[in-house]
Order: structure tokens, then sequence, then C-alpha cells
């Protein structure tokens, strides 16, 4: 059973840093719409593409606050409600389990 519990863990690690590198993501595409970037770069055009499936729905359900966009602080909260919950419950089965 041993071997089932480190396979969980294992997958609990991954998920934690595919989070936390979709954290950074999130991070850096609100603090680059500040100084607005150019958007023929293409280091811009991969942060909008790889945010956008997470932050459009979110923006459509919240609309912007006196022109502040709030969706990546809501998504940042996601992912930190996801790292607590779903990682932390992966993390305590793989520990049953090993």
């Amino acid at each position: 059973m041993f071997a089932v519990g480190n396979l969980v863990n294992a997958i609990a690690m991954v998920l934690d840093l595919v989070l936390q590198f979709f954290l950074w993501l999130i991070i850096i595409r609100a603090l680059i719409s500040w100084v607005s970037p150019d958007p023929y770069n293409p280091i811009v055009q991969f942060l909008i593409r790889a945010t956008e499936p997470v932050l459009r729905p979110i923006q459509r359900i919240v609309p912007p606050f006196s022109g502040l966009d709030l969706s990546p602080l809501i998504a940042i909260f996601g992912i930190y409600f996801l790292q607590a919950f779903l990682v932390k419950t992966l993390h305590d089965i793989a520990y049953r389990l090993g």
C-alpha cells in the first residue's frame, strides 16, 4: 500500500508546483498590466494566453471596481484555497496510505 501512498504524495507535490507556477504567472501578468506592455511581445502574449482561461470567467462574474480589475486577486485566493485544501488533503491521504 506504500506505493499508492507515494503516488498520491507525488501527485500532491506536482499539483502544488503547478499551482505555485500559475500563481506567479497571474502576479506577473497583474504587475505588467500596470505599465501598458507591448501586446506583440512574446512573453506578454504567453502570459495572456496562459492566464486568460482562468481570469476571463472571473471577469465576467466580477466587473471592474472603480477601474480596478479584481480578477487576479480572486484567482490568487482560489489558488491559495486549492493549495490549502486539495494539496493538503492529498498529502494526508498519502500519509495514511503509506
